[in-house]
């Protein structure tokens, strides 16, 4: 973090007029960051209405993208392999498809949301894969099934990376965790209320002569699409630009986000030398790795959970019931560590715990094969392991960026080479290995420790950086405008372990 001994230079953007010793635990000034608050309001306050404005959309949005995204595995107990006559790994190539626009636009899809603004972008997206959803309960054989699946990941794979970009330009560092895991826990939310909606829609089986898995995806692809329609009017946009905040609340969110990240360059467009300037640090290829391999088990459970839970002797709607649990409970955990991990402004201990614990459900699952209830408990490990560990780990990452063309890039590049995992995901647990699925657990196992291994490099790698810029001259004489540019190179800025 930015030196609080070392308050922004004035400008036309940044309030910075410093109030005395006496002031500073009143209204006028209550900010950690030595950063003055409107007389009118205080930080807590502030903070508050920016959580109203900005999280539940988030939450939502994203809730219902994973819910689109993974209820083909839902859709799978009510007789989507029967109907469409497939057969082989053609099920596993229908989920592996979805990744691969997911993994090619991850990036373009950043730069867009920044040229037309959340509000805009987010919101087509979400129109366009509601659309494709209920197209998907529409289709007829194995090809308009990976047509329908190609264009969800188009649509979506500007959802994860976009959120979370949108998400640290609003909150400081020490207070992001809390928010990053509240809105990846829509996942959690999403698995546990996509188990019971399936639950309720699979006894529409047969209604207008259209099976019930059809239903799935034409139900909660006309939900996404009508929340579409109101976020195209409502969703929230980069602080520069939110018009519920008067211009001395917009000066001092600025403000209170330059002190701890630098100056962001909101105002620059982001170009292709940006994009090849970021992609030269090595951190970044690290923190792609971070992820990376978390996605493989993180989707194995996701899209193959209620296979699994099928191989425990349960009927169609026990087994979505049963599929509720573990990620109800994985939503509460992951709140858990992310209000200790914001407490101890710290991410990297928080993400290798519950790594640890997603290995130690793995290895049960892997060695266990015939005691249904220690089975099933492992997969609340796996869960809770998994959910937890990739938002501080995404949050640790996004948050270590400095400036809005570095965050925009590297987040992007995050998510978008992270989820090649999910390919591997995909066909990990093929239906061949079943009821064991040995080989779909080891390899889990052999991801998560990447991921551990990578989070071990990453922490490395910043303690020394930070090391090196406590032992270098303080002031090198860098202008404003070169500060901007580097972002979190700036030797002023701090990482967080």
């Amino acid at each position: 973090m930015f030196s609080s001994k070392s308050p922004p230079k004035e400008d036309d953007n940044v309030i910075t007029n410093v109030p005395p010793d006496n002031m500073r635990n009143n209204n006028i000034y209550d900010d950690d960051l030595h950063v003055p608050c409107p007389p009118h309001t205080t930080e807590r306050r502030l903070t508050a209405r920016i959580d109203y404005h900005i999280v539940p959309f988030l939450i939502v949005l994203y809730l219902l993208a994973f819910l689109d995204r993974v209820n083909i595995a839902n859709a799978r107990s009510f007789g989507l392999e029967a109907d469409l006559s497939l057969g082989g790994v053609e099920y596993n190539t229908a989920l592996t498809i979805f990744f691969v626009p997911y993994v090619i636009f991850e990036i373009p899809s950043n730069i867009l949301l920044k040229r037309f603004s959340p509000r805009i972008w987010l919101s087509i997206c979400c129109l366009g894969f509601g659309v494709v959803s209920v197209c998907q309960g529409l289709v007829r054989s194995y090809g308009g099934l990976l047509a329908t699946r190609f264009f969800l990941g188009v649509f979506e794979c500007g959802m994860f990376p976009g959120c979370f970009y949108l998400l640290g330009m609003w909150y400081r560092r020490g207070e992001a965790q809390k928010r990053y895991s509240l809105f990846f826990g829509s996942t959690s939310l999403a698995g546990a209320f996509g188990g019971l909606l399936a639950s309720a829609i699979g006894e529409m089986d047969g209604m207008r002569f259209y099976r019930g898995w059809r239903w799935i995806f034409i139900i909660e692809g006309s939900l996404t699409f009508l929340v579409g329609v109101v976020f195209l009017f409502t969703f929230p946009s980069f602080p520069e630009q939110a018009t519920w905040l008067a211009e001395d609340e917009r000066a001092y969110v600025r403000a209170r986000l330059q002190a701890d990240q630098g100056r962001n360059a909101a105002e620059r467009k982001i170009t292709l030398t940006d994009v090849a300037n970021v992609m030269r640090d090595a951190k970044i290829w690290i923190g792609g790795l971070m992820y990376f391999g978390l996605i493989v088990p993180a989707y194995g459970y996701a899209y193959f959970s209620p296979a699994i839970i099928t191989t425990y002797h349960y009927g169609a709607i026990q087994t979505q019931l049963h599929s509720v649990p573990p990620w109800a409970v994985a939503f509460g955990f992951a709140m858990v560590v992310a209000v200790l991990s914001d407490w101890a402004r710290h991410r990297f201990l928080f993400a290798i715990g519950p790594i640890c614990l997603a290995i130690a459900g793995f290895a049960i699952l892997l060695a266990v094969h015939d005691d249904t209830d220690l089975q099933y408990a492992a997969l609340f490990l796996v869960c809770m392991g998994t959910y937890s560990a990739m938002p501080v780990i995404v949050c640790w990452f996004n948050m270590n960026l400095g400036g809005h063309h570095r965050r925009a890039i590297g987040t992007a590049w995050q998510i978008g080479f992270g989820n090649i995992g999910g390919i591997i995901a995909t066909y990990s647990f093929l239906s061949t290995d079943a009821p064991y699925y040995r080989k779909g657990y080891a390899i889990s196992i052999s991801f998560i420790c990447l991921s551990a291994a990578s989070c071990v490099l990453y922490a490395f790698v910043l303690w020394r950086e930070n090391r090196r810029r406590e032992k270098s001259v303080h002031d090198v004489g860098l202008t404003d405008y070169e500060k901007t540019e580097l972002g979190d190179l700036n030797p002023e800025f701090r990482y967080m372990l």
